[in-house]
């Protein structure tokens, strides 16, 4: 968003036969709770369907979008959720009406879709050439009906700028808040989850769990300790003391790790040092080499290496992309970061 800009940011989010009501409310709540320091909605969302329609949902009931598709001219951002109804899904091709209306988006409209919404894109020829995924249960239909299409299946969500794509539900959540931090920074995407009780970030390269278990209900759970690894993240984390501190063998640590969190106990440190590293990039103006000590990291070297392969930048860009946003243009004063 230009930092020009005063109106809130518009979001249209576009119901299709067939909608999933979890997903069609995602964007309705998340955006909202996106505000200024003054407690300003930095969003205004609509909901939308051809001719201002009634929307049969997946769950046997129908909704009535309060606008017409007038919203998606009107639009910034347009928010395509689940369409289960959808002949995109059976044979990749698109009403002729719906066709029409999608070209009426603006041309510089940020197009974001949630779990199969991206089967819509894809059979309005939007997403060939460019990478994008879905929810892993559709990804073989979805390569076979558009193979021009660069399917990621096992990722959560994949922003290639002007174009976002999420797997499931929950990963819409996911891509909706880090639509807010890139828009924002993680002050105000934070804030937001918090409103929305859901964790602030998981990173978009992050593996879709796929049939994870549930773990067994006992006495026993590792939550403690990796809220005390998440108050240690700049110390040393050896499993052997982790194991300790959950009162557990390593071996029944590490399992009972992997069962709740769906990840290695190293892979998670890993994902909570990149976040905080994160953090503290967004927000404060400490040196690289701070930040990586704070981090966990030990080094600048280990920091760039890290954050590197995550997220494909350096510290610096990394600092310059995400800081002075429009929302918050007196809490973050000027950096000049070192050794970026």
């Amino acid at each position: 968003m230009s930092g020009e800009t005063l109106r809130p940011h518009r979001v249209a989010v576009l119901a299709l036969d067939g909608v999933t009501p979890f997903d069609l409310g995602i964007a309705e709540r998340v955006f909202p709770a996106a505000t200024d320091p003054m407690g300003r909605s930095l969003y205004e969302v609509a909901t939308c369907s051809l001719g201002a329609r009634p929307v049969a949902t997946s769950t046997g009931y129908d909704i009535r979008p309060t606008h017409g598709t007038e919203r998606l001219a009107w639009a910034d951002t347009l928010v395509i959720p689940t369409p289960t109804g959808s002949s995109a899904l059976t044979d990749g091709t698109l009403p002729p009406a719906l066709l029409r209306q999608l070209t009426r988006a603006a041309p510089d409209t940020r197009l974001v879709t949630i779990c199969t919404g991206s089967f819509v894109l894809a059979a309005a020829g939007l997403l060939d050439g460019r990478p994008a995924t879905t929810h892993w249960a559709y990804t073989q239909r979805f390569g076979a009906l558009f193979p021009r299409v660069q399917l990621l299946p096992d990722v959560l969500y994949v922003d290639d700028g002007d174009i976002l794509t999420s797997a499931g539900g929950a990963a819409g959540l996911d891509l909706c808040l880090h639509i807010v931090r890139k828009d924002h920074g993680s002050a105000v995407a934070n804030r937001a989850s918090r409103s929305c009780v859901v964790p602030p970030w998981r990173e978009g390269g992050q593996a879709q769990f796929v049939e994870a278990p549930v773990p067994e209900t006992s006495g026993a759970t590792t939550g403690p300790t990796r809220q005390w690894i998440l108050d240690h993240l700049g110390e040393p984390l050896a499993l052997p003391d982790l194991a300790q501190h959950g009162r557990m063998s390593v071996r029944t640590f590490t399992r009972r790790f992997r069962d709740e969190t769906g990840v290695s106990p190293a892979q998670w440190i890993l994902q909570q040092r990149i976040a905080r590293a994160r953090q503290l990039l967004e927000t404060t103006c400490l040196p690289i080499e701070q930040v990586a000590t704070e981090a966990g990291f030990g080094s600048g070297t280990t920091l760039r290496q890290r954050l590197r392969a995550a997220l494909g930048v350096t510290p610096g860009a990394y600092r310059r992309t995400f800081r002075h946003r429009p929302a918050e243009p007196r809490a973050r004063p000027e950096c000049r970061p070192a050794g970026s």
